[in-house]
Order: C-alpha cells, then structure tokens, then sequence
C-alpha cells in the first residue's frame, strides 16, 4: 500500500469527526455566551430615574449638504439630506448614546423583545443612532424606490458582520446583536453618504438624546451607579450618580466643539 492510500482512510475519518463531533464554531460560541447572560430582572417596586440635557458648548460645526444627484431616487426626494454628524439645536446636542457603564448586572432581552427599527428613508439612515440591549435584534427597512445596502462592521466578538442589500421598499431584515458594542458603524455601499450606528448595551438602561438634547432612563434600581455619554465624533464622557428609592436623578453633559 502507498503512503498516500495509507492517509486515505486517515483523512476520511477525520472529516466525518469533524462532521459529528458538535465542533462549536464562533457563532455558536457566540449564541452560548449570549445565552449564559441572565435575563433582565423584574422590575424592582423602588426603581427610579435619571434624566438629563446633553449640552454643547462653541461653536456648532457646519452640516455639510449632501450631494444625492448619483442616484436619481435620492435627488427626488423632498427633504434636504445633511451630514448628521453634529446636530445642535440652541446649544443642546442629539444623537448622543446614554448608558449605564457600571453598576448594573449584565443581562439579555426578552426573546419576545421587538426588534429596534432602522430605516432607510430619503436616502438616509433613521434614526441616525439606535440602542438595543444584547441579546435583541434591529429589523432594517428600505422605504425607498431604489436598491440599498446594510453593512455593518462590527468590532465585538460575537457580533456578526451584516452585508445584505434590500430592494426598492423590499422585505425588511430582522438581524440578533448578541454582545456589546459601542458605535457599530453602518453604512449603504450602494449610496456612501449614507451612514448610522447601532449601540448594544448589557443592561436595559440606556438611551439616546433627542433633538433637543434630552434623555431618560427609567426602572434603575435603588444604588450607584456610572453613566456614560457617548458621541461618534465628541468621544466619552462619564458622570456618577446615585438613584434613591424611587427617585427622579439628574445627570446633565456638557461636550465642547474641537
């Protein structure tokens, strides 16, 4: 018998080992992670709140106006497209991530939670910054009459890429977010304008500001606890906190033009 026929039988064994063993690949180590985080607790009766402004401070970036003429779908539409990197409205600052960044044990959504909704409308992302807890989902749409795409690129472990595109008003994609992430850019390689980011966060406390710059997270149980804010191009800010039984918190951040 030859070397080579020798390592035949060797080889075949191997394979169908390989093929019955339950060898884990990484999104099943990812799924089996996932499902070791605890579920949210129930909500406690002396829960409370913290609220708050996120404030800028200097002079407001100019928002680029974005050129769509590339696609005629996108230069039909009525609203006037701007670059949503700074969007400032009398000194308050959108867009900002609000979390808990300690003092909450980590857990997983609901497996019936509903999946947080990123559309693709006028030839943009909306909302232009989304959050879900881990363990959840985001359902992407295309209200549009033209082809977009989805990418993601994700840097967590555990957090599968996202590359799919959606025909015109197409059937929407419903993708899990099984660990946290922080800023998970997104973006449509059909229209390279186009871009979001997708926060996840291990514990059900978080938020994101809203044109006014305003915030709220509710059900924080009695404690101490480390808040951070967030901003794709400002950076982090922190601020401790302390939530009496069923007190109302206040936690206000102040980021500054560069």
């Amino acid at each position: 018998m030859t070397h080579s026929s020798k390592l035949l039988p060797i080889l075949i064994f191997a394979a169908a080992a390989l093929t019955f063993c339950g060898c884990k690949t990484s999104s099943n180590v990812a799924t089996d992670t996932a499902a070791k985080v605890a579920p949210a607790p129930p909500p406690n009766p002396d829960a409370g709140s913290v609220t708050g402004t996120v404030h800028f401070t200097g002079k407001p970036p100019a928002r680029a106006r974005i050129d769509m003429s590339m696609d005629p779908a996108c230069a039909m539409t009525a609203a006037e497209n701007d670059a949503e990197q700074y969007v400032i409205s009398s000194g308050k600052l959108a867009n900002v991530y609000i979390y808990v960044k300690a003092g909450a044990a980590p857990s997983r959504a609901a497996a019936n939670a509903a999946p947080v909704i990123l559309d693709q409308k006028g030839c943009r992302y909306t909302p232009h910054v989304i959050a879900l807890q881990q363990g959840g989902s985001v359902e992407f749409r295309n209200s549009d009459p033209t082809m977009h795409n989805i990418h993601t690129t994700p840097t967590a472990v555990g957090n599968v890429s996202v590359d799919v595109s959606e025909g015109p008003m197409g059937k929407p994609e419903v993708r899990p977010f099984a660990q946290p992430e922080i800023m998970l850019p997104t973006r449509c390689n059909n229209h390279p304008w186009m871009n979001a980011f997708i926060n996840v966060a291990d514990t059900p406390f978080f938020a994101v500001s809203d044109p006014d710059g305003r915030f709220t997270i509710s059900g924080l149980p009695p404690g101490n606890y480390t808040l951070a804010a967030v901003h794709e191009k400002l950076g982090e800010q922190v601020f401790q906190l302390t939530i009496a039984p069923k007190g109302i918190a206040k936690a206000d951040f102040t980021f500054a033009a560069k």
